[in-house]
């Protein structure tokens, strides 16, 4: 007779379940981890706490090997095992940088260390290191022009001025790179080639910890503020968790510290910081999904889109939002329109006679229930706008995943942003109708 399950059986397979999707596969196993533990031990740091594995939603991560307390530390990584300006300074390129007029970034010193020692390949003491890290990227300078094109358009903008920028930092390193001549067998135009120096700008821009050194003469005024930290930059951004994290001057280690705690086999994560989705996708090429940080911007073209156009003091009243820095960073979010959003709505929707009270508008006073109405009907009419703009936008990106088999991966990154601000702005549609119905 077959053995019949209970409500605590049920319970538990379901847990199991739950488990089981965000579990994560060991990797340690692997050829790359098996030489990158060599090599940490060699620097004296071996990881009792950790161990690499891939998960489903955020790919290769840590994962921890027991429970994790709160305060706990996770990971103290010697000095020796980060990548730094002291670490190019002290090698082979020290000459060359120390010698160059005007002093090389310190930015410049790291990219180049990089792209000559991923040329090394089995002769680099950095190989471990380097055969760990991406072969590609997803930041907007790495995307294809059409995909950036399909970007919203404060991020595309933003987009073309890292790319400006990249090609201007490649463009304004050549005669650096051609001083270096003597070092390589191969001509150096060929080793130190734009994907090149985009491949070392994007893995010194998106995994670098903060680690201020003191000011070298053989480097420009720039601050030298950027280390890689082998294994440790293998932890994944979450907007939930919170992390102490620091280099202690006394044991002369990069430590972090975990404020949360970890059941065994979860996936252990730091924080990048309190970013919108669009900044982690700017800065880091990915956008975490039900990010709590993750908005919509308004820009001032959408914000006098639904105004009258009667309006005389329509001039006035954007000078005054200009002058008192209510014109940029006019948000929805999961709550809603923000607050500066409504109140530079409020302003704008004052009607002749009550222009005088702009001042308590700023302050966020009520003026009449007049007002109040008619600048949530416009903060409704934009969050309608941008629902229509995103879901065109999903459909266009939808068709291009169709014919553009080879951009699959750049377009499915895009599509994920649209799919969280479409979530966004839905849930701000919701909060904007209850407060026009509490209105009286």
């Amino acid at each position: 007779m077959r053995k019949r399950r209970g409500r605590t059986s049920r319970i538990r397979r379901r847990k199991l379940a739950r488990s089981a999707e965000s579990r994560g596969v060991n990797e340690s196993f692997k050829c790359e981890f098996i030489e990158l533990k060599k090599w940490l031990k060699d620097r004296k740091f071996e990881d009792t706490n950790l161990m690499p594995a891939h998960f489903p939603g955020t790919g290769r991560g840590l994962m921890s090997k027991t429970s994790l307390q709160e305060g706990q530390m996770i990971i103290s990584l010697p000095e020796n095992c980060l990548l730094t300006t002291d670490t190019v300074i002290e090698s082979y390129l020290g000459a060359y940088i120390t010698k160059w007029k005007p002093p090389p970034s310190p930015l410049l010193a790291l990219c180049t260390f990089l792209v000559s020692e991923k040329h090394a390949g089995d002769q680099s003491p950095w190989k471990p290191y380097l055969e760990i890290l991406p072969k590609a990227y997803t930041c907007p300078v790495c995307l294809e022009p059409e995909v950036v094109n399909l970007l919203p358009k404060p991020l595309k903008a933003k987009a073309e001025e890292q790319r400006a920028h990249v090609q201007e930092f490649f463009a304004s390193s050549r005669d650096f790179f051609s001083s270096l001549q003597p070092l390589f067998a191969e001509a150096v135009d060929s080793i130190f080639s734009y994907s090149a120096l985009l491949w070392a700008w994007c893995t010194v821009n998106t995994r670098a910890v903060y680690l201020r050194h003191r000011r070298r003469e053989c480097l420009s005024a720039e601050p030298d503020t950027c280390a890689l930290a082998p294994y440790l930059d293998l932890l994944n951004h979450s907007p939930n968790v919170q992390v102490r994290a620091a280099f202690n001057e006394e044991t002369r280690c990069y430590e972090i510290r975990t404020a949360s705690s970890w059941r065994k086999h979860e996936e252990v994560f730091i924080c990048y910081g309190h970013h919108d989705n669009q900044r982690l996708l700017l800065e880091y090429g990915f956008v975490s999904i039900q990010n709590p940080h993750a908005c919509v911007y308004v820009s001032r073209e959408i914000l006098v889109k639904y105004l009258p156009s009667t309006d005389k003091q329509m001039n006035k009243k954007i000078s005054i939002l200009k002058d008192h820095g209510f014109i940029e960073n006019l948000t929805f979010g999961w709550d809603g329109p923000s607050w500066r959003l409504l109140t530079a709505l409020k302003l704008l929707c004052l009607e002749a006679e009550k222009f005088t009270c702009w001042k308590k508008v700023l302050l966020g006073e009520v003026i009449s229930d007049t007002n109040e109405k008619a600048s949530l009907d416009i903060a409704q009419k934009i969050c309608c706008y941008f629902i229509k703009e995103t879901n065109a936008v999903l459909q266009k990106v939808s068709h291009m995943k169709d014919e553009k088999v080879a951009l699959i991966n750049q377009l499915t990154l895009v599509e994920m942003l649209w799919m969280e601000e479409l979530k966004i702005l839905q849930a701000s549609a919701e909060v904007l109708c209850h407060l026009q119905t509490a209105l009286p």
